[in-house]
């Protein structure tokens, strides 16, 4: 007899959740996380969950589908992307949501938002953030009778008669008829930073903004049983000013980046999702955010759904700026010669958007005229911005959309499945806000669903 039906691995939305499934459908199930507390880096996010077609959308008289939202995931990424996960996350990222709130997770309609390139807002935030999710269903897997084993690292998946039939823990066997791997990402393990995402290892000083303990231990395991990884060298490595280690998803919009040639290249609030992207293309895969004395004298945390780094107060960059970490200058042309960028199309871009500006119109790449505001008082500043703060790792184990791990041959490996981080289910772009949080809650439960049925019926389901 096995020691439980399932083990699961890793203790973030995508743990809970298939752990919480399957013991709600009756299997044992034990839940181990390294970290000594469960939550994992879900726990550190803003708790957006990513949907279309939710009750929180209709509240507001909003008409969204699961057709739209691939639709635009796909077209988003050029095709280049795994339809069938897509459409499996899309169909049910609304039922997820549905299945947050009844557990008590609070979404109110003023913190839904768009936190796509899309026009449909489906960015759900969470009352309080990821915590809440977590703590939420911390409770449902407790209720439901989950064992957890914190503090507690697995280095080795059972692997006998060409199934995974448990795991090993300091030598000690503990069998499962299911593992599943939902241990997050691998932004603390550099050396599979350079192999699997070679971009993020070559960034200048990166930094990883998730847990301490992803260190990519599912992904290893995979491996040594036979698994395939899809996704190579994708993940998002977001902008940063290196002012400080904290994740800068959103700048002031009344900042202009331009490039080594002095022009502007981009809307400035355009996704994060795709920022970093963008600014990758410019030459030396840089920018610089410029703005004057009287944006930094009235800078001031945004504490809504869109937060501004702590580097984004007047106080925090007047020390900066002291610490001749921020450049200054008493002249836009002084400005350029300081950063090294073009002197005479840096001018003429800033003459064209102070005129745009005071015409209340940006023509050039029609950024929201609410935050519009001309660079005219010295001094003048700038900071440069660089792709290095690495927020997620997309590539990962392969699955299929039952979340059952695939082989190099495309074939199920029998006994494992796998959701969240560790996979490679999310594309090369981004879609938006929260599509990692409804990744990990959809596949998380696909996998706790069909572990538990597997186990109750006595065998792996081909």
């Amino acid at each position: 007899m096995r020691d439980f039906d399932v083990i699961v691995l890793g203790s973030g939305l995508a743990g809970l959740a298939a752990a919480t499934e399957a013991a709600q459908a009756k299997a044992r199930v034990l839940l181990v996380e390294a970290a000594p507390k469960v939550g994992g880096t879900s726990a550190l996010s803003t708790g957006v969950v990513y949907a279309a077609g939710t009750s929180v959308q209709r509240a507001l008289g909003i008409e969204d589908s699961p057709e739209a939202m691939l639709r635009y995931a796909v077209t988003l990424n050029a095709f280049r992307c795994a339809p069938s996960l897509l459409n499996e996350m899309a169909q049910r990222s609304a039922d997820a949501l549905e299945w947050l709130i009844s557990l008590g997770v609070e979404f109110s309609p003023d913190d839904l938002y768009i936190s796509g390139a899309e026009d449909v807002p489906r960015g759900h935030r969470a009352r309080n953030n990821g915590l809440e999710i977590v703590a939420a269903l911390d409770q449902a897997a407790n209720v439901a009778g989950v064992t957890f084993a914190l503090g507690t690292r697995v280095r080795r998946l059972l692997f006998e008669a060409g199934a995974v039939c448990g795991i090993e823990v300091d030598g000690e066997r503990i069998t499962a008829s299911t593992v599943i791997v939902a241990t997050g990402g691998f932004g603390n393990n550099p050396e599979l930073l350079a192999r699997h995402y070679p971009d993020a290892a070559i960034a200048e000083n990166p930094h990883y903004v998730g847990s301490e303990y992803a260190r990519g231990d599912g992904l290893t395991m995979g491996l040594a049983v036979g698994a395939e990884v899809g996704g190579h060298n994708n993940g998002i490595i977001q902008l940063s000013t290196g002012l400080v280690k904290d994740l800068e998803s959103y700048f002031p919009g009344w900042v202009i980046f331009v490039n080594r040639d002095g022009r502007r290249f981009v809307n400035e609030n355009a996704p994060y999702g795709v920022m970093s992207w963008v600014v990758q293309g410019e030459p030396a895969n840089e920018a610089f955010a410029v703005f004057d004395e009287a944006a930094r004298a009235s800078a001031k945390v945004i504490t809504t759904y869109k937060p501004l780094a702590p580097s984004w107060t007047s106080d925090q960059l007047a020390q900066f700026i002291a610490q001749g970490r921020i450049a200054q200058a008493e002249s836009l042309d002084r400005l350029a010669e300081r950063i090294g960028v073009r002197q005479s199309t840096f001018l003429t871009t800033v003459e064209n958007y102070n005129r745009d500006a005071e015409r209340g119109v940006d023509n050039g790449f029609f950024k929201n005229p609410a935050y519009l505001r001309k660079i005219g008082t010295p001094p003048f500043y700038a900071v440069r911005l660089r792709s290095t703060t690495v927020s997620y790792t997309a590539a990962g184990l392969r699955i299929d959309t039952d979340a059952r791990v695939l082989d190099a041959s495309d074939r199920p490996i029998p006994g494992l499945r796998a959701a969240g981080e560790v996979t490679c289910a999310l594309p090369a772009r981004y879609i938006g806000g929260g599509c990692s949080l409804t990744n990990n809650l959809v596949f998380g439960r696909i996998a706790g669903i069909h572990a538990a049925r597997d186990a109750l019926a006595g065998a792996f389901v081909s």
